[in-house]
């Protein structure tokens, strides 16, 4: 969640908040070890989930702020300090 909070600019309550939505609904899952929670995409389940999953891995990844989210996630990452772990 707290790439997500780095990257996104959002809240972490709000971040928090719309993962649990997605969570409930069975689009993601999530797994907690000690005070993290990590989240993944959830297997698809039903036909409109896995077209769901499709265009997520595929269409979205060709858009221009996808793109620019993911630059920024490695320049988070890469930072020395930065991060999950702090």
């Amino acid at each position: 969640m707290c790439d997500l909070v780095a990257v996104l600019k959002t809240p972490q309550s709000t971040v928090s908040r719309h993962l649990a939505c997605l969570r409930s609904t069975g689009l993601v899952n999530g797994r907690r070890q000690g005070l993290w929670m990590h989240y993944s995409l959830a297997a698809g389940k039903s036909d409109l989930h896995k077209h769901l999953l499709d265009l997520i891995r595929g269409d979205l990844g060709s858009m221009p702020q996808v793109g620019r989210d993911r630059l920024t996630l490695r320049r988070y990452s890469s930072r020395k300090g930065s991060g999950c772990n702090g």
